[in-house]
């Protein structure tokens, strides 16, 4: 709620706006809306369908909108489809499976992995114990995740080191966010788990922008600007790497609706180390998507 609140407060300052809430009779209420331009920020729905439910209907009623499409953003739910990608585009990330449910779990060659729902979010389903070392570990992680999330799990060699999300907005690469694990308390994990997200949510265990060799950062740049070409992404993204103990990066997931809370998400706090206020960040996503459909 805050926000669409604050989204609103932004564009009701150049625009007419209205909220259409994700309900039963959506398509309804897009279709008597009588809408121009559509801000969209809807990741409602269940499973695969949360991100391109909206822009789908969207499209059928031929309403430009923010952000991505329907096929970018299936690329990016499924962190499986989106390595495929990275894997066929040349950019470099960690070695990795996928198990379906109805696949035997079968043995891996890139001890330690990490694994995770191919199609989770905010680092739900990932625990302390999804870095798994050995044949049991691994059973058992990925048929947790069969058993409590219903998909295919993502099994990923787990790349020791830091970690780093960029954010993208236009064409521009706003300032690389550092995850700061060295703020967390002696026992948790080092890496982007559920729990480790909640804890960082309240605290400042974040570094914008990154303290990273220039070059290192170039290269990061250039290739998230690749991949977000390659994924036909639209707007604005966040892409979430690691770099290893050699200082090469790997590339993870792509968020291509990552949340724009005021004071709390990653892309607004890149935004605000780029010395944009809070507005800027909300018309620069709008005339970008409005330049795009020109």
């Amino acid at each position: 709620m805050k926000m669409l609140k604050s989204i609103a407060g932004v564009l009701e300052k150049h625009h007419e706006v209205f909220s259409v809430p994700l309900t039963p009779n959506f398509v309804e209420k897009i279709e008597s809306a009588g809408i121009d331009f559509a801000f969209n920020i809807a990741t409602g729905g269940e499973g695969h369908r949360r991100q391109f439910y909206v822009p789908a209907i969207l499209d059928f009623w031929n309403i430009p909108y923010t952000g991505s499409g329907v096929s970018a953003n299936c690329l990016c739910i499924d962190k499986s489809l989106t390595k495929v990608v990275m894997t066929d585009s040349g950019i470099p990330t960690p070695k990795y499976v996928c198990f379906k449910q109805s696949h035997p779990v079968e043995e891996i060659d890139f001890y330690p992995a990490i694994v995770k729902p191919s199609c989770g979010g905010s680092a739900v389903g990932i625990w302390a114990d999804s870095v798994v070392s050995d044949r049991i570990e691994l059973e058992r992680a990925v048929k947790r995740i069969h058993r409590e999330y219903g998909e295919p799990a993502l099994v990923e060699e787990f790349i020791d080191g830091r970690e780093f999300s960029i954010g993208i907005v236009g064409r521009t690469v706003l300032p690389i966010l550092e995850i700061d694990f060295s703020f967390l308390p002696a026992g948790m994990e080092r890496f982007y788990s559920y729990r480790v997200k909640q804890y960082l949510g309240e605290k400042t265990g974040y570094i914008c922008p990154a303290d990273i060799p220039e070059d290192l950062k170039t290269k990061i740049e250039s290739l998230s600007l690749e991949l977000f070409d390659r994924l036909d992404l639209g707007d604005y993204a966040r892409i979430d790497l690691r770099i290893d103990g050699q200082g090469e990066p790997y590339f993870l997931e792509v968020n291509s609706l990552p949340l724009l809370v005021p004071d709390y998400s990653d892309i607004v706090k890149m935004a605000v180390a780029a010395g944009w206020e809070y507005d800027d960040l909300i018309l620069a996503i709008l005339d970008s998507a409005i330049e795009r459909r020109r």
